[in-house]
């Protein structure tokens, strides 16, 4: 079983990514949305410059975010600085849209984008926009092509799941990305997961632990506002939390609020919620307990065909968290 962890591309990236491979990281998947964090793309050429064997990852590209060919583009610029060392992650986009207003992309454009990113990376030409394209770099310009960096899909329910192992069967991607750890047979099948490891005795309402939860956890409350504003009637808090959202800026501008400091922050009215949160609801968000826990936890998704474990830490101490880790899961 491959261990990676998640890292926010910023100020902080390179540092993170140093002890990752200290602490024997596989890889470094690093998040995209442009609206939260710093470009992903110029991140990652830091982090395989500063370091020696730790791959990286994109976790998750959104296609709308920049043209398929400038995705391709800077494929084969990681290719040519590292070679091997990039595993391209796509997904419909969740954070990434809706802190523009936007929501998800149908899977209809999802897979087109895809499936000429993959087209473009082998040397074929494609239909952009009604104009024809291929990558014309001449030799010395770019990688050569096949540039064969493998494609991850981000899916969660059963039509991207289907979607993805059409994806897969045609040779277009090599894996699943999904947070679930569902069987089946996906190729190279990613878990992203996020918790903390919990000290021998602590409980998952300590002031530690619910801090190191608690950017991960509130992300309940935003997903329901996006797709069932009526259902937080239901959670704790919930109600007020809404209040507060409604009372801080027109309709139109409500997105911002809700998704400022996703997973990384927790701010005023999502403190509010966390604070409601019993030890029991903490402990069941995300791989939450000691490290014996952690590595049964291990054992089942490698039982459902899971290849790698994507740890997305959260909290004030990000090394805590990535070492605690890494000793649970790595050795």
């Amino acid at each position: 079983m491959e261990i990676s962890i998640g890292i926010c591309p910023g100020p902080d990236a390179v540092r993170l990514a140093r002890l990752a491979e200290e602490l024997g990281y596989r890889r470094a998947w690093m998040y995209d949305s442009a609206a939260l964090y710093e470009d992903i793309w110029i991140n990652i050429a830091n982090v395989v410059q500063a370091t020696e064997h730790l791959d990286v990852g994109t976790a998750v590209l959104v296609p709308n975010l920049r043209h398929v060919m400038t995705t391709a583009s800077a494929i084969a610029t990681i290719e040519r600085m590292a070679p091997g060392r990039l595993m391209v992650g796509l997904g419909t986009g969740f954070t990434a849209r809706m802190v523009l207003g936007k929501k998800a992309l149908s899977w209809k454009t999802f897979t087109e984008h895809v499936e000429n990113l993959h087209t473009l990376l082998q040397g074929g030409t494609v239909t952009i926009d009604g104009a024809r394209a291929e990558m014309v770099h001449m030799p010395g310009l770019a990688a050569d092509r096949p540039i064969d960096v493998p494609l991850l899909v981000s899916a969660m329910g059963p039509r991207g799941l289907d979607i993805t192992a059409d994806l897969i069967r045609r040779n277009v991607c090599t894996g699943l990305i999904d947070v679930a750890g569902v069987e089946g047979p996906y190729g190279h099948h990613v878990q992203m997961v996020s918790g903390t490891v919990l000290e021998p005795g602590e409980s998952a309402g300590s002031e530690r632990a619910r801090e190191a939860i608690g950017p991960w956890y509130v992300v309940s409350y935003h997903g329901v506002w996006e797709a069932f504003p009526d259902g937080l009637a239901g959670m704790a808090g919930g109600a007020e939390w809404l209040a507060d959202v409604e009372a801080s800026r027109p309709e139109g501008e409500r997105h911002l609020t809700v998704h400022r400091g996703h997973i990384t922050h927790v701010t005023g009215r999502d403190r509010t919620v966390l604070d409601l949160a019993t030890p029991e609801q903490l402990a069941s968000w995300g791989w939450v307990g000691e490290a014996d826990a952690i590595r049964a936890r291990l054992d089942t998704a490698r039982s459902a065909g899971v290849v790698e474990i994507l740890y997305t830490p959260s909290g004030p101490d990000l090394e805590r968290e990535m070492r605690t880790f890494a000793a649970a899961t790595i050795g």
